[in-house]
This record gives structure tokens, C-alpha cells and sequence, in this order.
């Protein structure tokens, strides 16, 4: 069911401050910034080897990362699970008395299709299923 993971959501509250932490301390790159629209957040996706790291800034007070750090302050959002076939993913854990954010996948950063399961039914994680399109989506 699950590939690998895809990527840790990290929330920020300024992409551009945080950066050079991966960039100079860390050694790590930057592959792209790109805003996501439907999530109300801007996003940073750093190398990690076999995984990304994913900076989210929120860019409205509407955006559940701002409602995140607001509440919690900076740190781990969420734990991206590589998946095929999301929506039989999706299901799969709706049968399994899994509770999802949405009935339907969104379109995340890169074109990637995703959604989150709640965390009551994670165990406190936030979860999110990542279904890269065939360009090679980045993930949300």
C-alpha cells in the first residue's frame, strides 16, 4: 500500500528565513518554491536523499499551516506516504474505519494528487497520501 516516504511537511513562518538553515547549515538543496493555491501556502522542496523535506509557509490567515503554528508554533506538520492509486487508497482506509480530511484527493505542489487522514485516526499524525502524476510531481 504505502511506497516509501515521500516527504516531512515542515510548517515555517517564512520560507525565506528558514531556508538558509537546510541550504547553509545543513548543506541541503533547495529543488523549487512553488505556491499551492487550494492550501493557501507557499512551499519550499529540499533534498533530503531519499526524501524531501517540504517548508510550508502559509499565505493567508485562512490556511490550516497558519492555524498550525499559531496553535503549536514552527515544526513537524505532517508525514507524506508515497502511494499508487490513491483513490483505492483511500477506500482501502475508509474500510478500515480510517477517517480522511477529504472524501476526494486535492492537486498538491507539482501536480501530485493528495490527502490527508485525520490525525484522531493517526494517532496524533498528521498523514498525507501522495500520488505523484506521471511528470514527477513534487508532492504536496
Amino acid at each position: 500500500m504505502i511506497k516509501k516516504v515521500d516527504h516531512i511537511g515542515i510548517a515555517v513562518r517564512s520560507i525565506e528565513d528558514s531556508l538558509s538553515f537546510y541550504t547553509e547549515i545543513l548543506g541541503l538543496q533547495c529543488l523549487k518554491i512553488e505556491e499551492v493555491p487550494s492550501e493557501s501556502v507557499k512551499v519550499a522542496f529540499i533534498d533530503c536523499g531519499n526524501t524531501k523535506l517540504e517548508l510550508l509557509e502559509p499565505t493567508s490567515e485562512n490556511s490550516a499551516v497558519w492555524k498550525f503554528i499559531d496553535k503549536k508554533g514552527e515544526g513537524i506538520h505532517h508525514v507524506a506516504l508515497g502511494v499508487e492509486s490513491i483513490k483505492e487508497r483511500m477506500e482501502e482506509l475508509k474500510e478500515k474505519g480510517i477517517r480522511l480530511i477529504q472524501d476526494e484527493p486535492k492537486v498538491g505542489a507539482g501536480g501530485a494528487e493528495v490527502a490527508f487522514l485525520h490525525p484522531k485516526s493517526g494517532m496524533g499524525v498528521l498523514y498525507e497520501l501522495c500520488e505523484k502524476n506521471q511528470a514527477g510531481g513534487e508532492g504536496k
